[in-house]
């Protein structure tokens, strides 16, 4: 019979299943808590009712370190306006070293320059003190702003562990993020410190970032130091005025102070963008990162002290900042700066042979495309270390579950999951002690209430409606950046649904706990798991001369290739060869080359509505293959006529879909 979605793929021994971190939590909630659950999801369904006494369970479990303890779990169940461990004095870098082993490896790195760096846990807890002891040297105080602009390299890791044991607050962009883009970001935070490399390689090919950092010192005019690290050309002679070098604030033996914080006190900021205005600057705390990542990474993921954890990621995503908070099992982690392709596809396979890798994190495109590619990775790479894929980033299609088990390892624990920058983890995702199923996520992680919502708010089961979360979260944002009263907070995630969070994914949970992610349900754009608003395309395409106004419609959805495509107004002309070139050169340049469309259309006019509002998600759900009389009401727009080209497209477009959303 052939393999479909649903059927069992992989099933966890018993010997297994009593060595996972999840089976023994349970045991632990036996023996401590009187607490006896048979199966997941009843352990899931005692998480998400009764939320006091399951995190603190994980509080305790997890031996959370604290300089003062907490007086009340969860002062109330409000969204937004919980607060969670009141009373907690911490310390987010204290948590990390508390797993501390001297000797043993740290951290892996390499890169498309780099054949290997390692650093045990004395190293890297030794720069650590020495960087926090520079900062503090330059005046950086508690809540200060410090921000970096460096690749996927051990000195990020560093900083970023440095900036939190004095309780400064971190924020990070990738350098593949145009001037822009960075400047977008950080100039909302007011930074006072930055850490920036000259350049980078990428598939193959260098790009130097000096002028970019010149340009960042200036625009940006609070920053009153400059840390550069010679990363591109370490031989080279500095061309960047005003700065430290990194090698100057390394080398320092001191012992590591840790600066005991609230919960809640900032630990870093990241950024998610909504449709209009600026990217959200989402402030997340030290307590709540803690909590969610040791649960996480420990209960969830299943690494211990004798695992060796990747993730392919970049600084500019939250997947790195998780990478980072493998920290917390004790486990070693793989920093990997480059292309997955280069100098072929193998190259992530290969890193796994050679780091050892236990758990190996991934978006689910580069999975789809090594399938696609006929690789056969179990075959050619020694992967006898490797115990779980975990995918994320997109919806992972039942084709690819059973490609990996195929080519990759029929042994291996697959877990395909699901969260969000604004949470710092994951929603759905792996359950060590159950069934893999194909083309599904194993279920809903602990704690987290996420129920599949119709439009009025009725909880569907079985049917794919809007991801939503019920109950607060610890990792749930404290607040935006200068967002006065909460307003985009509450505008961003609660204004469907009052008092419920709206992520804005489309999912389907069956009787059981099992999910599928079908893609994005509004018109954030997503490639590879990194997300932005469609307002920083807008931004940079309609600051262009040539173009009127534009419209960025991303048709990422489960079983279809991901394509972003532009529609643009032009003041005159058509649209030729030339143009399209520079609107992508724009992009790359201003941006991020992630970002760079698959497609450009030249339209007459964007479809609006009455007040002005461009129609993105009609539009997206239009040449999705939605009913259009279902998705757009005429009468409710301005320029109804601006709909022809669209529907004519639509009705063309191989990306309709089939009767997933009848």
């Amino acid at each position: 019979m052939a393999e479909t979605e649903g059927q069992i793929i992989w099933e966890p021994t018993k010997e297994w299943k009593e060595k996972t971190v999840l089976r023994k939590y349970m045991k632990w909630l036996q023996e401590n808590k009187g607490l006896d659950f048979h199966s997941y999801n009843e352990l899931w369904k005692w998480s998400v009712y009764d939320l006091e006494n399951f995190w603190e369970s994980i509080w305790k479990y997890c031996d959370i370190q604290c300089n003062q303890s907490y007086s009340n779990v969860l002062s109330e169940r409000n969204m937004p306006g919980s607060e969670w461990f009141s009373g907690s004095m911490l310390n987010y870098t204290e948590n990390i070293f508390s797993n501390f082993q001297e000797n043993k490896r740290a951290i892996f790195f390499r890169s498309e320059t780099v054949e290997k760096r390692e650093y045990t846990w004395k190293e890297l807890k030794e720069q650590v003190a020495s960087v926090a002891f520079h900062l503090r040297k330059l005046g950086v105080n508690k809540g200060d702003r410090v921000v970096s602009y460096m690749p996927n390299i051990p000195e990020a890791v560093i900083a970023l562990l440095a900036t939190a044991s004095i309780g400064a607050i971190w924020s990070s962009c990738s350098p593949d993020f145009g001037l822009t883009s960075v400047i977008d970001r950080f100039k909302q935070i007011e930074p006072v410190v930055l850490f920036a490399v000259d350049g980078y390689q990428y598939n193959g090919k260098t790009y130097d970032r000096t002028s970019v950092v010149s340009k960042l010192q200036s625009e940006l005019s609070t920053i009153k130091y400059t840390i550069h690290v010679p990363y591109l050309n370490k031989d080279k002679k500095e061309e960047l005025t005003n700065t430290i070098s990194w090698d100057s604030i390394v080398k320092d033996q001191v012992l590591l102070q840790y600066e005991s914080v609230p919960f809640n006190h900032p630990l870093w900021v990241v950024y998610s963008s909504g449709t209009t205005g600026m990217p959200k600057p989402i402030v997340q705390g030290h307590g709540g990162i803690i909590l969610e990542h040791k649960k996480t990474m420990t209960i969830q993921n299943n690494l211990t002290p004798n695992d060796t954890a990747y993730w392919f990621t970049s600084t500019g995503w939250v997947m790195w900042n998780m990478l980072v908070g493998s920290l917390f099992s004790g486990a070693g982690i793989v920093l990997y700066d480059g292309s997955p392709s280069y100098p072929d596809i193998n190259t992530l396979w290969k890193l796994a042979e050679d780091a050892e890798i236990t758990s190996f994190g991934t978006s689910a495109p580069y999975l789809v495309n090594c399938m696609k590619m006929n690789l056969e990775p179990g075959k050619n790479y020694d992967l006898s270390t490797l115990k779980s894929i975990v995918s994320t980033g997109a919806p992972l299609t039942s084709e690819t579950f059973k490609w990996v088990y195929k080519n990759v390892k029929r042994d291996i624990w697959l877990c395909s999951s699901s969260g969000g920058t604004d949470v710092n983890t994951g929603f759905v995702g792996g359950v060590s002690i159950d069934p893999v199923k194909i083309g599904k996520i194993q279920g809903r992680l602990l704690g987290v209430h996420a129920e599949s919502f119709d439009e009025d708010g009725n909880v569907l089961t079985n049917e794919v409606g809007e991801l939503v979360i019920t109950k607060p979260m610890p990792s749930m944002p404290l607040y935006f950046w200068n967002d006065k009263e909460n307003k985009r907070y509450e505008e961003s995630y609660f204004d469907t649904y009052p008092g419920i969070w709206k992520h804005g994914d489309w999912i389907k949970i069956d009787e059981e706990g099992s999910c599928i992610i079908y893609g994005r349900s509004d018109s954030t754009i997503n490639r590879s798991g990194v997300r932005i608003g469609t307002s920083d395309i807008y931004r940079v395409i309609e600051g262009l001369v040539e173009i009127v106004e534009g419209l960025a419609i991303d048709l990422e959805v489960i079983g279809r290739s991901n394509s972003l495509i532009y529609f643009v107004v032009l003041k005159q002309g058509q649209l030729d060869y030339e143009l399209k070139n520079k609107i992508r050169e724009e992009i790359r340049m201003n941006l991020s080359p992630r970002f760079m469309p698959d497609e450009i259309y030249q339209v007459e006019q964007i479809p609006k509505t009455l007040n002005g509002k461009k129609l993105e998600v009609p539009i997206r759900k239009m040449l999705l293959g939605f009913d259009f009389n279902k998705v757009i009401n005429p009468d409710s727009m301005q320029n109804p006529e601006s709909l022809e080209p669209f529907k004519e497209l639509a009705r063309d477009m191989k990306y309709k879909s089939t009767n997933l959303f009848k």
